[in-house]
C-alpha cells in the first residue's frame, strides 16, 4: 500500500493513531471516545487527520469535535440528537443549525451535503428544511427512487455479493440507506437460478411487510414464486419500472433492479435477524453446492474444476422442477 493509499484507508476508517488502554479510575475525557475490544477499554483520541466514516451533522456543524452517526442519519429517531437538542433547550450547547447560520453565506450549505448525501449546496432558506422545495423533491422523490451503487463486489463461483448489504436466506438483500430508509431486492443468485421474470407482482404503498412472509411476487411462463421479506416495515416507494421492464432485477439486481424501500421503526433489531455480506459468502457456497449437486442429479457430473453457472438455470435445466428450486432458495 503507497503513502497515499494509507492516508485515504485511514481517512475512512473513523479512528486517530493515539491510543491507550483505559482504567476505571480515569478522569473524565472529552477528547477522547472508549472503546472496549475483547473486554479492554481502549480511549482512541483522533488526530487532526482522523475522519469520521459517517460523520455527525453536529460534528459537522462544528458544535463537537468527533461524532460518527451510528443510527443511519435518521435523526427522528436518534437518541443522541435528542440528547443534544435537550442541551439546546437548557441554553448548554449551540444548535447545530445556528451554528451553521453564524458561517459566511457561502459556507452555510445544505443540510444533505453536511451528511454526505450530495454535492456541496448553499442553503437557500436559513436552514428552515420545512420551507425548502429541493428538501422535499430530495427526500420524497429523489432519494426514494434512486438506488445507490454497491462499494464493492465479491464474487462467490459466477454470483455476485455486495458489501454493505444485508441477506436472508431466501435469497433477498436489504440495504440501509440514509435516512434510515432500507432498499430491498432480490440476490444475484436467485435471479440467477429462476431466470427472467415476465412479471413481477409488487405490493402498493402503505402495505406492512413481515419479516419472513411473503413480501412480493414473480412469474415466469405458467411458473410462480414468491420471495420473502427481509425486513419489517412500510412500504413507502415501489420500483416502477421494475413492473415495465423486468429485466433490470437480472442486469443490475443491487442497483436499478431493486424491488421496494422500506421503513421501520426498529432498523437494528430487523438487522440483527439477516446475515452481513461477510456471513452470507460461507453461506452462499453452501447454497452453490446444493444447487450442483442438484443439477448432477439431472444433468450429470460437471467439469473438474468447478466452473461457473449460467445465468438462466431453470432456463436451461427445466428438469430441476421450479417447484423444487423455490423450496431449495427462495423457502417459500
Amino acid at each position: 500500500m503507497n503513502g497515499r493509499d494509507a492516508e485515504n484507508r485511514r481517512a475512512t476508517v473513523g479512528y486517530g493513531s493515539t491510543y491507550r488502554r483505559g482504567r476505571g479510575q480515569d478522569p473524565e475525557d472529552h477528547a477522547s471516545l472508549k472503546a472496549v475490544l475483547n473486554g479492554q477499554l481502549w480511549m482512541v483520541k483522533p488526530d487532526k487527520q482522523a475522519q469520521a466514516a459517517n460523520p455527525c451533522i453536529w460534528m459537522q456543524a462544528g458544535v463537537v469535535d468527533f461524532k460518527n452517526c451510528n443510527n443511519f442519519y435518521d435523526c427522528t429517531t436518534c437518541k443522541y440528537d435528542a440528547g443534544m437538542k435537550k442541551k439546546v433547550d437548557k441554553g448548554a450547547a449551540t444548535g447545530w443549525r445556528d451554528a451553521m447560520r453564524r458561517r459566511p453565506g457561502l459556507e452555510r450549505v445544505c443540510r444533505h451535503t453536511l451528511t454526505n448525501r450530495i454535492e456541496e449546496r448553499v442553503c437557500a432558506y436559513d436552514y428552515a428544511c420545512h420551507k425548502c422545495d429541493f428538501d422535499q423533491f430530495f427526500e420524497d422523490v429523489w432519494a426514494a427512487k434512486t438506488a445507490s451503487r454497491p462499494d464493492e463486489i465479491h464474487d462467490v463461483k459466477g454470483f455476485a455479493v455486495p458489501t454493505g448489504y444485508y441477506f436472508n436466506e431466501g435469497h433477498a438483500w436489504a440495504r440501509i440507506e440514509s435516512g434510515g430508509y432500507i432498499r430491498i431486492g432480490m440476490d444475484d443468485f436467485a435471479l440467477k437460478v429462476f431466470g427472467r421474470a415476465d412479471a413481477y407482482e409488487l405490493p402498493v404503498l402503505g402495505k406492512e411487510l413481515a419479516q419472513g412472509k411473503p413480501g412480493w411476487g414473480f412469474r415466469r411462463s405458467e411458473q410462480n414464486a414468491e420471495a420473502l421479506s427481509p425486513v419489517d416495515g412500510v412500504i413507502v416507494e415501489v420500483n416502477a419500472d421494475l413492473r415495465e421492464r423486468p429485466a433490470l432485477a437480472n442486469a443490475t439486481p443491487y442497483e436499478a433492479g431493486w424491488m421496494m424501500l422500506v421503513r421501520t421503526p426498529d432498523i437494528k433489531g430487523t438487522l440483527a435477524r439477516l446475515m452481513t455480506d461477510a456471513d452470507s459468502i460461507g453461506w452462499l457456497n453452501q447454497e452453490v453446492g446444493q444447487l450442483e449437486s442438484m443439477i448432477e442429479e439431472v444433468a450429470g457430473p460437471l467439469a473438474a474444476d468447478g466452473g461457473t453457472l449460467g445465468e438462466d438455470i431453470y432456463g436451461n435445466l427445466p428438469g430441476l422442477g421450479w417447484s423444487n428450486l423455490r423450496r431449495a432458495f427462495l423457502k417459500s
